[in-house]
């Protein structure tokens, strides 16, 4: 190719890629930031807001906790029926779509007490631990232990947070989120089985 042919196809070409980079330049520049995480923004929740509203969307709902085993085993190394004490204690904590509370701030638990308190008109508790001694029936050279099975209540909705100055660019932020709770009541149940031959050697 002739030395002026060359020239012409070098500007061309830096034309070409000067008018690429203009049309890219504003995409970028426009670009939204991340939105922050749902734990980030609870953690403002009366804690930098101006306003932090919980609004349930639906009602309050009775379910089953995690059945869990409570207490130590009672072995029977008997040949007769036996009645035996197993003292336990049970903690059941609030669980939520976010993670454990602690984690997240301490701020928003007040307005999701406060809107299930006037809107259900029940209280919210994001702990309760129930301690006692339980007598179970076992046969003779069998192992009993209990299982208890906490109530929970749970509830849906969505936070509204409300800054004073833009938080991430924004005046309003919405999360969703639903919440467990424990209830003041629990089912307990007893098992037993035969024991095995270490328990036997070990127990007996």
């Amino acid at each position: 190719m002739k030395p002026h042919r060359r020239a012409r196809w070098a500007g061309a070409l830096a034309v070409l890629c000067a008018g690429s980079s203009l049309l890219t330049a504003p995409a970028a520049q426009g670009e939204e930031p991340s939105r922050p995480t749902d734990a980030e923004l609870l953690a403002k929740c009366e804690n930098g807001t101006k306003k932090c509203v919980f609004h349930p969307s639906g009602p309050l709902v009775e379910t089953a906790g995690e059945r869990r085993k409570v207490g130590d085993e009672a072995y029977n190394c008997t040949p007769r029926l036996q009645r035996s004490g197993i003292t336990w204690s049970d903690t059941v904590e609030e669980t939520n779509s976010v993670g454990n509370s602690a984690t997240v701030g301490t701020g928003f638990g007040g307005p999701l007490s406060l809107s299930v308190s006037t809107s259900f008109e029940r209280t919210w508790k994001k702990s309760r631990t129930e301690s006692a001694t339980t007598f179970v029936d076992v046969r003779p050279y069998q192992v009993g232990w209990l299982e208890r099975t906490p109530d929970l209540q749970k509830v849906e909705g969505t936070y509204e947070l409300i800054f004073e100055d833009r938080f991430e660019g924004k005046r309003y932020w919405y999360v969703p989120f639903e919440a467990t709770a424990p209830l003041e009541t629990s089912s307990m149940v007893q098992r037993t089985r035969p024991m095995t031959k270490n328990e036997k050697k070990n127990h007996c």
